[in-house]
């Protein structure tokens, strides 16, 4: 059986037929690299409840991108450009993250995911990363479409095994690392010196990036992440 991944998803109105309902959605590019890097999707909707029986049915996770985190949840005021606080989704994701690690469940947190996983082992967050980088060359202007970077992956790390020594990548966020959290260490980052990259070096896959490489062709972090599910199974399994 191929490993499944759980996916976590947004939760937002959408519109479709005859319908304009909240829904949990993901983007189709997230599928599309599980499945194409080997794995079985799995969509996870945010839920405070019933977190094990969740990790239970996973060998793996993938925290998706999406709107900012509360910033009281790392003990700051939120700032002017600050938005689209979900906070059920920040409770269940913080929840969820916590507990696959403590199971050393393969995990990959992409854009706002990377900041769940420092969010979660008490690292801060920049919230408007334009005031200390004095540029918006994170995100594209309009939105809707990414903008395109390279980053520089620091030697000797995971990330560097998987990726190699620079990558171009496509990203839209204005948040991005300030403090990390406890046992993580910088993977990648831009020419400006933003943390693009970030990894716990004592799990077996505890990877996060700032970039959506679900967006792009290149699948090695996908197919990385479903070959250390397929692992992480197998041992569950003995």
């Amino acid at each position: 059986m191929r490993p499944i991944i759980g996916i976590t998803t947004y939760v937002t109105p959408a519109r479709w037929s005859y319908w304009d309902l909240e829904a949990a959605l993901i983007p189709h590019d997230y599928v599309r690299a599980v499945e194409q890097a080997g794995g079985r999707p799995l969509l996870v909707p945010p839920s405070v409840n019933g977190i094990e029986e969740t990790l239970d049915a996973v060998d793996g996770l993938i925290f998706s991108g999406g709107s900012d985190i509360d910033p009281g949840l790392y003990g700051k005021d939120a700032h002017p450009e600050t938005f689209g606080i979900h906070e059920e989704r920040d409770r269940a994701e913080l929840g969820l993250l916590s507990a696959a690690l403590e199971r050393d469940m393969p995990v990959l947190g992409i854009c706002r995911g990377i900041q769940v996983l420092n969010v979660a082992r008490g690292g801060v967050l920049h919230q408007h990363l334009p005031e200390l980088v004095g540029h918006e060359g994170h995100k594209h202007d309009p939105p809707g479409v990414f903008a395109e970077h390279e980053v520089e992956i620091e030697p000797e790390t995971k990330l560097a095994g998987i990726l190699g020594k620079r990558a171009p990548v496509k990203s839209h966020h204005h948040q991005g690392l300030d403090r990390l959290g406890e046992g993580l260490r910088v993977a990648a980052h831009a020419e400006d010196g933003t943390v693009e990259a970030i990894e716990d070096p004592s799990q077996r896959f505890a990877l996060g990036v700032l970039w959506h490489p679900e967006a792009g062709e290149d699948r090695k972090l996908f197919e990385a992440l479903v070959s250390e599910a397929g692992k992480y199974r197998a041992a569950r399994a003995a």
